[in-house]
């Protein structure tokens, strides 16, 4: 049991704990509900203050092997196409963070981490095993799952317990009472689309940004350029199901929504054959560093601080969070309460300003009313995000 730490959920956010965490010295169990391990979505966005944090641990050369560097960042006006402004990236974030700038895979960047955590030989990885009950003993937590046929455990004790078991969190009720997540009425649309099937005056090595009246669409190139992902958000109602988080996606409501939209975005949208759909949760900014641990039980990542992408940070915390754990683990002088105690001082403030500047920015991007989009609003709009970079992707 020394220096064991469980791990409820292997998605990026628990293999980034694993991985850290055994680089500490501790031996992670990662307990994930599914029976396989891997993401669903789409692209994720990496700033320097995300990259920097891989590349310690090692995984710049794995990285590099799956991830896209854009050349810039491009905010177009998605009714007109007039450019509202660029944000350099490439060469400008190395000299400005001293990391990279990346988007890259989802499912990319999990294998990336499960491939170094499987590495590590220190960790042991258990899937299809729900956890049922966490108890806290004197010394230690004793840790329930399901009996399952293929004998995965049905008790185990731990040192520690960190929960990276998502939005819907089941370890989270342990830290604070339990409260389901709120709906924000926005609805994205997801897609991967092979960039030869575009034509090449629109195939981009940017991350574009097109903002409009209750609209929201971000492209992006994936695996290594090959693939485009795009991410189109829209009011409109949640499904009934919010658990069952992946939908086949009615594209006619999609054409509709973006019926207005300007030629360029529509020829893209348009040669999309097949779309998913997530409803959109979040819950209210991290009120203080007892939302984030109690006694040995730590939160990470959305389990924690889910937040909407309008920062385009979600994961980036989660990772983060990851850093910050495994070197409060690392303080053999604390006992396990105090080092999970010092994470969340450490972690929640910083989270919680992620988490209000992105629902800010998203309440800017889906204004509503009879007013028109227009440029100033754009490019005020813009302006204050970029002021969000330099404490964003300095680091915490």
């Amino acid at each position: 049991m020394k220096n064991s730490i469980l791990i409820v959920g292997g998605g990026i956010g628990g293999m980034a704990a694993a991985l850290a965490c055994a680089q500490q010295g501790a031996q992670p169990h990662v307990v994930e509900r599914a029976q396989v391990f891997s993401e669903v979505g789409a692209g994720i966005q990496m700033g320097p203050n995300v990259t920097r944090t891989l590349f310690a641990w090692g995984l710049e050369k794995s990285l590099q092997e799956v991830v896209f560097s854009p050349h810039r960042l491009h905010v177009r006006d998605a009714h007109s196409g007039a450019s509202l402004g660029v944000l350099r990236l490439g060469q400008r974030s190395l000299e400005t963070y001293g990391a990279p700038y990346f988007t890259v895979h989802r499912a990319d960047l999990h294998q990336v981490l499960l491939n170094h955590v499987l590495r590590s030989g220190t960790c042991q990885l258990s899937l299809n095993t729900p956890i049922d009950l966490i108890r806290e003993e004197t010394d230690h937590l004793s840790v329930s799952g399901r009996g399952l046929p293929d004998g995965r455990f049905e008790h185990v004790t731990a040192e520690a317990v960190i929960g990276a078991d998502g939005l819907w969190s089941a370890t989270r009720q342990y830290v604070v009472p339990q409260t389901s997540p709120r709906v924000t009425g926005l609805i994205a649309y997801r897609a991967l689309l092979p960039m030869q099937a575009l034509p090449e005056s629109l195939r981009t090595q940017d991350v574009t940004v097109w903002v409009g009246p209750q609209v929201h669409a971000v492209l992006y190139p994936v695996r290594r350029g090959e693939f485009l992902n795009l991410v189109v958000i829209v009011r409109a109602r949640s499904p009934e199901s919010l658990e069952d988080w992946d939908h086949a996606a009615n594209k006619r409501d999609l054409d509709l929504a973006m019926d207005f939209a300007h030629a360029d975005l529509k020829k893209i949208l348009e040669t999309v054959s097949a779309w998913r759909m997530w409803p959109l949760c979040d819950r209210p900014p991290v009120a203080g560093f007892h939302e984030m641990a109690k006694g040995r039980i730590a939160l990470l990542g959305d389990a924690a601080h889910p937040m909407r992408p309008f920062l385009a940070q979600g994961a980036g915390m989660a990772i983060e969070d990851a850093a910050q754990l495994a070197s409060c683990w690392a303080r053999s002088d604390l006992s396990v309460a105090e080092r999970w105690q010092l994470y969340a001082q450490a972690r929640w403030a910083r989270n919680a300003r992620v988490q209000q500047r992105s629902i800010r920015n998203g309440e800017i991007f889906h204004m509503q009313g009879p007013l028109r989009w227009g440029r100033n609003i754009a490019m005020r709009m813009m302006g204050e995000s970029l002021m969000d970079l330099p404490w964003l992707y300095a680091g915490p």
